[in-house]
């Protein structure tokens, strides 16, 4: 939470579940930072995910929020894969302002027969399939997604994957999730933490983004295929290349601490963000827009013990409706 006894750029002014925004203008990059801690908590522990799980979650989660919070008018950015491994969907799904929801599905046993099998990564876990990034600026407006292959890549790959292929944008992602012992009301004990960092290349001359000549051309051959070859972006991957994982998690160290322990020679400025909350969007009026859309024999199918119940897969809230309320004459 946002402290209001501090300045803005003062370290410790942002806290857990809060977004910063950030510019480095001498690089020409802007980006964001997020450390997920009591949000993320809670969402892992509604559920009671497996580790493997709660972990490709989590990414997913952080995505999501560094993502949805760049949005500039009220819709959503939904997250969501498809794939044939153990865990075959995850969903994370942010609406603006601030207000996050995630879930995952997967298959216990295969689970299990991966992990055993020590083929619990979250390539393996994901398998194949696709990675849909969505953004839903309402009813009235057209949907835009974006769609990135996923064969034996991580959820950070493929989400630089999508800037370079969808948006064009050249962007450094860095994700980290894990469990830190922090002090809790009756005893220390493991909290879930995730912390993600995001750095785009945004130059206002558009001939620094041209990337070097593929293979065989005149391009430098010491630069990777499809990498912009401007010596600022380099510079940027190199400096973000250095974050360790636990700086990401560590609340001790914080979005603005390690913001300036990366680019203070060149001079970084943050600004106020975005809180996030753990906001679930379902209701009673939404699951009953839906059920009224049921025929009378789905109706029938769904009703058990005289009650239709239906429970969020995202918030787990449970609701119940009467068949009758569905009936012709209702």
């Amino acid at each position: 939470m946002i402290d209001r006894q501090r300045k803005l750029g003062e370290f410790g002014f942002t806290g857990d579940d809060d977004v910063v925004p950030f510019e480095v203008g001498a690089l020409d990059v802007r980006g964001r930072m997020v450390q997920l801690g009591p949000l993320l908590d809670q969402i892992l522990a509604r559920h009671d995910y497996p580790e493997p799980v709660a972990r490709l979650l989590a990414e997913a989660a952080l995505v999501a929020v560094l993502l949805g919070t760049s949005l500039k008018f009220e819709g959503k950015f939904i997250l969501q894969t498809r794939t044939d491994g153990p865990v075959d969907m995850l969903v994370a799904d942010f609406s603006t302002p601030k207000s996050l929801r995630a879930y995952a599905r997967f298959d216990a046993d295969q689970l299990a027969a991966a992990v055993e099998a020590g083929e619990a990564t979250p390539e393996k876990l994901l398998g194949k399939g696709v990675l849909a990034l969505t953004i839903d600026q309402g009813a009235d407006m057209q949907r835009y997604q974006g769609i990135v292959e996923l064969d034996g890549v991580t959820l950070e790959e493929a989400a630089k994957t999508y800037f370079r292929q969808s948006e064009q944008i050249p962007t450094d992602i860095r994700l980290s999730v894990g469990k830190l012992v922090l002090p809790s009301p009756g005893g220390s004990r493991e909290h879930w933490r995730a912390g993600g960092l995001m750095a785009q290349f945004l130059p206002k001359a558009p001939e620094r983004l041209r990337m070097p000549d593929l293979h065989g051309g005149d391009g430098d051959p010491g630069q990777p295929p499809h990498e912009v070859a401007d010596n600022a972006w380099r510079e940027l991957v190199a400096l973000v290349a250095t974050v360790e994982h636990n700086e990401l998690l560590d609340p001790s160290v914080g979005s603005e601490r390690l913001l300036y322990r990366l680019f203070n020679e060149h001079g970084v400025r943050v600004f106020e963000g975005t809180h996030v909350e753990d906001e679930c969007s379902c209701s009673r009026t939404k699951i009953r827009g839906i059920l009224e859309g049921f025929s009378a024999e789905e109706i029938e199918e769904s009703t058990e013990d005289g009650v239709i119940r239906v429970n969020c897969e995202f918030c787990s809230k449970a609701y119940e409706f009467k068949p009758a309320e569905f009936s012709a004459e209702a």
